[in-house]
């Protein structure tokens, strides 16, 4: 069952029933039959009709905002800048679609050829809801502009942004039978990524959504695309205003209520920082990160997407605290209804501890101290994830160096995370397997064929 429940009140607003086996297979015959229309038309077709997309995301994003707000508890400003990231992946793709899909003179010894670049056909994609329009764009735009066709399914408490999405796209131009959103269960998605009419799946989500889906796309020879959860380190080697590191950092993990896969979970502070940083970090917390009503732009901290989750993080808040970690700050969920808990510091948590190795999927912050960069470093990799990560220092030279040996999918200097439409994403580890966004993005579910002249 689909079902649109406000986490800000615990109120059921709507329930849908989840897609028959004959609809979803009807779905997944309009994907594979509309391909080969689709892949004909000219990539300067396909990149307008992704541009105008963009456009329409623009025109709707307060309507595509309020709907994230009611279904996972986005503050209303976050959803705004989400859907600008949302226009800013599609129109980077249709303006610069035609030129990656071009033709590659390929040197080889003895005579010529030239590198070809083609869709592979109809594609799966299991979206997850704690992005539900961007994590949908970073997946869609690249493959539309390609030429593959999409069949959609996304997480069942986002409803509503699934069918708003579509809308998107028809109105932008994209044909019935090159994207159809899909009700489809966990339950039918094995048997839909095993249909040979389906080429390859994107996932973002869990772990174990992750190994369970990789699994079933080996035995069927498909190609996947996980980008699955984190527990990104924060370097702090140095900073002249700790002030600001402290509230651009403390912005970073309670951003989205720490829901994001690549917010900085761990803060990893060298020893002559470490205990007026936490001091700082808890005091930023405590006293800007207020609970409220989502729909408000000066809420400043949401409720979590459901009553599960905010119980399950405080759950292993509580587990640390029990194995010996310190809690600096917040800690609880809040009275009354609502998916809300407190901003929460976390310190001296060590490898005994669950929480040192699980990713804590909340408004969490752990602080660890390092009295060497190299200890930093060691404490930075010691994790079985790798997404992302970032480094703040001064020296530019000593953050780069700090930098290439985090071993992450992608790393940021003086700044945390975050997404930008011309930059790959993606992890390593645990952390999944291929890249989105930027030129590396398109070429995911891509036939690179080479033409020997």
């Amino acid at each position: 069952m689909y079902s649109v429940t406000d986490p800000a009140t615990g109120e059921l607003v709507e329930e849908i029933p989840n897609a028959t086996d004959d609809e979803v297979r009807a779905a997944i015959g309009r994907v594979h039959g509309g391909y080969q229309a689709w892949r004909r038309r000219p990539v300067t077709e396909r990149a307008a009709i992704v541009l105008r997309a963009a456009e329409l995301f623009a025109e709707r994003a307060d309507e595509l905002a309020a709907i994230m707000t009611l279904e996972m508890g986005k503050r209303i400003n976050e959803g705004r800048g989400e859907v600008g990231v949302v226009v800013d992946i599609f129109r980077y793709y249709g303006e610069r679609g035609p030129d990656l899909l071009a033709d590659e003179p390929l040197p080889i010894r003895g005579g010529e050829a030239v590198l070809t670049k083609e869709p592979i056909g109809a594609l799966l994609g299991v979206m997850p809801w704690n992005f539900p329009c961007y994590q949908v764009a970073r997946f869609v735009a690249p493959n539309l502009v390609l030429g593959n066709t999409i069949l959609l399914k996304h997480a069942s408490i986002c409803p509503r942004s699934a069918a708003a999405i579509e809308r998107v796209l028809r109105d932008a131009g994209v044909p019935e039978d090159a994207y159809v959103n899909v009700f489809a269960s966990s339950r039918q998605v094995p048997w839909m990524l095993a249909d040979p009419r389906i080429q390859g799946v994107s996932l973002t989500g869990s772990e174990q959504a992750g190994i369970s889906v990789a699994a079933e796309a080996g035995r069927n020879l498909k190609k996947c695309v996980l980008e699955l959860g984190g527990s990104d380190p924060l370097i702090v080697l140095d900073t002249d205003d700790l002030d600001e590191t402290v509230k651009v950092t403390a912005t970073a993990r309670m951003r989205n209520c720490g829901q994001s896969c690549n917010a900085p979970k761990r803060m990893i502070v060298l020893g002559e920082l470490y205990d007026e940083f936490v001091d700082r970090l808890a005091k930023r917390v405590t006293e800007y990160f207020v609970p409220g009503d989502p729909a408000d732009p000066a809420t400043t901290l949401p409720p979590l997407a459901s009553i599960a989750a905010a119980d399950e993080v405080a759950a292993q808040v509580e587990t640390a605290i029990r194995e010996g970690a310190t809690l600096r700050a917040g800690g609880h969920r809040v009275p009354g209804p609502g998916a809300f808990l407190e901003a929460t510091v976390l310190t001296d948590v060590t490898p005994e501890m669950a929480a040192y190795h699980e990713e804590i999927f909340g408004p969490v912050a752990l602080v660890f101290r390092a009295e060497t960069e190299e200890e930093a470093i060691a404490l930075a990799n010691d994790t079985p994830f790798g997404l992302g990560a970032s480094v703040f220092g001064t020296d530019r030279t000593r953050a780069t160096r700090v930098a290439r040996s985090i071993e992450a999918g992608m790393v940021y200097l003086n700044k945390s995370g975050g997404s930008e439409a011309d930059l790959p994403f993606g992890g390593i580890k645990r952390s999944g397997i291929g890249r989105e966004l930027g030129p590396l993005g398109i070429e995911e579910f891509m036939n690179k064929k080479p033409i020997r002249l």
